[in-house]
């Protein structure tokens, strides 16, 4: 595989992972723009992997803390980073019975351009709506059952491409008054066990088609997406501890608007072919 479609790749999955922006928008239209032919399970494996490292280096005290925590349970004792652990399987279980059951549904959206622009204009003026009217009250200690539950279920609707699986549970956490660096901190803890079941279910995917062998691409694509996405995370970061989502939102607007004006006809010239 080329060098640059393994740094576009691992650029795109790294960056757009843990941003409002949607990843799996941003990759299903990848091969459209670029016309290169689907990378495969080995790298989609890698990156995934790669980006699953940079979220637990960014958090790594709180998933110390689950495990120290873990350790307690089994002692008898709760502690706040056991209830932590509860809710962010709590919040997980929705989106795997509905992913289970809208698997063989979605085929007819799932790549579809226009449902991504779509998505990508209603539910960034959602986060705007979220961001601007609700209070911003609430850090992580005040998370509980109710709103792990409520965050859960807004997630079922990354299942529709250009949502945005960040960009839906930021938006769930902001209306339920949260500060914008809580809403993101949980929105990232929660796509550690959606980045696991998802390269573990490609991973078997892998191992049957009996091509599992790591050659120099995967390892490219893995590292590249590790340090797209660490850095992808530090800036978002950095930027909500002093700003809005609004940049993000703006950028979602831009990206479903060029789309539809591409799909309706009204502009021409852009590097991909309607369909």
């Amino acid at each position: 595989m080329p060098i640059l479609h393994v740094l576009v790749l691992a650029a795109v999955q790294g960056i757009t992972e843990f941003l409002p922006i949607s990843s799996s928008g941003h990759l299903i239209l990848v091969p459209t723009v670029t016309g290169w032919p689907d990378q495969g399970l080995t790298i989609d494996v890698a990156v995934h992997v790669g980006t699953l490292g940079a979220v637990a280096v960014y958090l790594w005290r709180d998933l110390l803390e689950i495990l120290r925590s873990l350790w307690q349970l089994l002692r008898g004792r709760v502690t706040a980073g056991a209830r932590l652990f509860g809710y962010l399987v709590v919040a997980t279980i929705p989106v795997v019975i509905a992913g289970y059951f809208a698997n063989d549904r979605l085929g007819g959206i799932s790549r579809n351009p226009e449902v991504i622009a779509w998505a990508m204009i209603g539910f960034g003026i959602v986060l705007y709506l979220a961001d601007r009217l609700f209070l911003t009250v609430k850090r992580m200690d005040h998370l509980n059952l109710g709103a792990a539950i409520t965050v859960g279920l807004a997630q079922v609707l990354a299942l529709i491409p250009g949502t945005s699986r960040a960009g839906i549970t930021m938006t769930a956490a902001r209306m339920l008054g949260y500060e914008r660096t809580a809403a993101a901190r949980f929105s990232m803890l929660l796509s550690i066990p959606t980045i696991l079941g998802a390269g573990a279910l490609k991973g078997f995917e892998l191992s049957q088609s009996g091509d599992i062998a790591l050659g120099r691409d995967a390892l490219l694509s893995g590292g590249f997406a590790f340090g797209f996405a660490l850095i992808a995370i530090l800036l978002m970061m950095s930027w909500l501890r002093r700003a809005s989502f609004t940049p993000f939102v703006v950028y979602r607007l831009l990206i479903g608007g060029i789309l539809l004006a591409w799909i309706h006809g009204w502009i021409e010239g852009l590097p991909f072919p309607i369909g």
